[in-house]
């Protein structure tokens, strides 16, 4: 008979002390608009089908089957699909720990394709089951299943895992700047944020505007702002109904705050992108 034998030889890996918060799994169906948006934590967005865009504040890659992005927290980003082509993907959030090239001092956007590595697949997969499961042990099994990945991922792209901190912001602010993000089309006053965050209203606002330079009533405004020039740029919508769907109280307050912003009121904005 035939017969291999290994010795296994131990490494001495640094303990990673990365958390898995949650696991998703979504298809873009165009029933949410792709906006700009930030966590407290690191996220590991994984394209399983489809091609589409990967968008910074200021730059913009492609995507396709089988790429792998990681995102450190507090960095805004969104994606987009190209028509005909919708992505599907999983998204892990963990906390703990974020990544940095072996070349670089400080942690920032990575981009990996596995597209002939079909085990990475079966990771996430096997992470989803557990955790829709939710068995015996499954939260133990994920955990590990994470540590297989993070590993398999820093071996093949030359990258080193780094323990994430909250210097840049605390995680009370991390929490208004992500519900703002998510949330800017709703309602929102200085005592809502309050509620969320349990914090002195006063304290809360100093806290904000001392990490992002705005105050949080003022990066609400700006996020409506952006969300509103997109929708004038790239759709038919009139101005009433992109002022209503973006938050603002009403179109005439709208318009206020975009000419006072752009330096122009919106129909004229929509007419020089048009002209460009």
């Amino acid at each position: 008979m035939g017969h291999r034998h290994y010795s296994v030889h131990n490494t001495n890996l640094e303990k990673l002390n990365a958390q898995l918060l949650s696991i998703s799994s979504s298809r873009d169906e165009k029933d949410w608009q792709s906006v700009l948006h930030t966590h407290h934590f690191t996220e590991i967005f994984y394209v399983t089908e489809g091609k589409g865009r990967f968008l910074f504040r200021d730059e913009t890659y492609s995507i396709n089957t089988g790429d792998l992005v990681i995102i450190p927290p507090y960095l805004e980003h969104t994606e987009q699909s190209l028509p005909g082509f919708p992505l599907k993907y999983y998204v892990l959030a963990i906390d703990g720990v974020t990544f940095q090239p072996d070349s670089e001092q400080t942690a920032t956007q990575i981009f990996c394709n596995f597209s002939a590595t079909p085990y990475i697949t079966e990771l996430f997969e096997e992470m989803l089951y557990e955790v829709r499961n939710n068995e015996y042990g499954s939260d133990a099994i994920c955990q590990k299943l994470l540590d297989i990945l993070i590993l398999k991922i820093t071996r093949t792209h030359q990258l080193r895992p780094v323990p994430s901190t909250s210097v840049r912001m605390t995680k009370e602010c991390a929490q208004i700047k992500e519900y703002l993000d998510t949330n800017y089309a709703e309602h929102i006053t200085l005592d809502s944020l309050t509620k969320l965050t349990h914090m002195n209203k006063y304290y809360m606002a100093h806290s904000f505007t001392k990490y992002t330079g705005l105050s949080p009533i003022q990066y609400l405004n700006e996020r409506r702002l952006e969300t509103a020039c997109r929708l004038l740029k790239e759709t038919d919508y009139s101005v009433s109904d992109i002022s209503s769907s973006t938050g603002f109280s009403s179109q005439s307050y709208f318009t206020q705050i975009f000419k006072k912003r752009y330096g122009m009121p919106p129909i004229k904005f929509r007419q020089e992108c048009a002209a460009d």
